[in-house]
Parts: structure tokens; sequence; C-alpha cells
């Protein structure tokens, strides 16, 4: 087995924001493998956010974003468990991030849950019309429908978007690690975002 050094353990740590102590026992798991360590982290740090996800975040802040120029603004609500975390650099940067991804990708909601069912029906009904147009099974045109529909869920639920700093994670990877780092349960709760000349 291969001895990790002090600075494989340092680079992962700058890698992942992830504590000492885990980033040290991932790479001892995965052999010293770098990429293997971050998945490996991922993964346990999704398993302990579930575990947080039940409990009451009823702190936070509101974070803001204007873009260059001053033609869009964002306000972001993300709540934490308590005022100590709400307060942290860390927990801020993460609201900034939040708030400048909501700028990028104007997104219609939080996550499908929050979306307006009507609209969601609407979209059903188009992927599945433009499905049919292909004159495949029934079977065929659902799976059709349904695939197109998950795409458009990914590009308008603020969660389920590739993050904008780094495409190959989500937004709720980035919020799953956070809750790793600091060690409570974190919800986007809403999001207001403002662009000059845009109809309300």
């Amino acid at each position: 087995m291969s001895t990790i050094t002090a600075s494989q353990v340092q680079e992962l740590r700058q890698r992942t924001g992830v504590g000492m102590m885990d980033c040290k026992r991932a790479l001892e798991e995965t052999g010293g493998d770098m990429d293997a360590a971050i998945d490996l982290l991922r993964r346990t740090g999704q398993t302990k956010a579930a575990r947080k996800a039940g409990r009451e975040a009823g702190e936070g802040r509101v974070g803001s974003y204007i873009h260059l120029g001053g033609k869009i603004g964002v306000l972001i609500e993300v709540n934490c468990e308590t005022d100590f975390v709400a307060k942290t650099d860390d927990f801020r940067e993460l609201c900034r991030n939040l708030a400048m991804q909501v700028a990028a990708t104007n997104p219609l909601a939080v996550d499908r849950e929050s979306l307006d069912e009507a609209v969601v029906e609407k979209e059903k009904a188009l992927y599945r019309e433009q499905a049919e147009e292909s004159e495949k099974p029934a079977n065929i045109v659902e799976k059709i429908a349904t695939g197109k529909l998950e795409k458009w869920y990914a590009e308008v639920c603020l969660m389920e978007q590739a993050y904008i700093k780094d495409p190959d994670r989500k937004v709720a990877d980035v919020v799953t690690e956070a809750v790793q780092r600091l060690g409570e349960n974190i919800v986007v709760r809403r999001f207001t975002r403002y662009e000059v000349g845009e109809r309300a």
C-alpha cells in the first residue's frame, strides 16, 4: 500500500473543501488515487447530507448578486440550521455562487416540486405531441417524451442544473458538499431574478 503524503491530503482538501482527516481516509481507501478519492468523498457526502436532510433549517441568509453593468440582479434565500453557520465565509460564498448561477441560467424554480403544475403539463403535452409525429409505437413515444421532459427539468430547475463553475457537477452536488463541510442541513428556499427591461 502506498504511503499518503501531506501534500496529497492538502491537494484533495483544496479540491473538495472536505476536512483533512476525511481526505486522508479517502486517499488511504483508494490507494492514493486522487480522482477515486474525490468520487468516494462525494458518495459519502451524499449519504451524510441525506441523514441531515430532515433537520430543521430555520436560519440562513439572503444572498445577492448583481451582474457587471447592473442589468441583472438576483436575491436568493438559503437556509441552514444555526446562525453560527449562516455567518461563515463558506456559507456566504455558497449563497453568492448560487445567486450567480441564477443570474447566468435563469431557472424557473428551485426544484421540480416547486414548478407550476400547469407549466409541467404543457411541456409534457408538447413533448408527447412532438414524439407522436415520429410515428413510432406508443411505448417508444412515451420514452421519447419522458426523456425530453427530464432534459427540460435539468434546464429549468436550479438544483438539477449543471453548475456554471464546474459543469461536471450539478447544483445539488454543490449544496450536498456544503452540507458535508459545514455539518448542517442546507436548503435553497427561493430566489428572485431581475433583468432590466424584462416584463413582470
